[in-house]
């Protein structure tokens, strides 16, 4: 996520925002075995996947606050 997130410092140059690698990763990174079924019509697997991206897009605008060694702290920390 960190890459990702870096590759996106470089959207002046490569017009590869947060949203469209979030576009382009979430399937892969959140890959759904509902989707790949035939349950899901097309529309379904669209809004789905749709779902994914926002949440790829979020991660990777807020990567150093999600995987930051003080919030791994005070997760650890409150799990004990």
């Amino acid at each position: 996520m960190r890459h990702l997130a870096r590759l996106a410092d470089y959207c002046s140059i490569t017009n590869m925002h947060t949203k469209n690698l979030a576009i382009v990763w979430a399937p892969n990174l959140l890959r759904s075995k509902q989707i790949e079924s035939a349950c899901f019509s097309g529309t379904a697997a669209f809004m789905e996947v749709r779902i994914q991206s926002v949440v790829v897009e979020f991660i990777l605008n807020h990567v150093d606050v999600l995987f930051s060694s003080k919030l791994s702290s005070v997760i650890r920390e409150g799990a004990g």
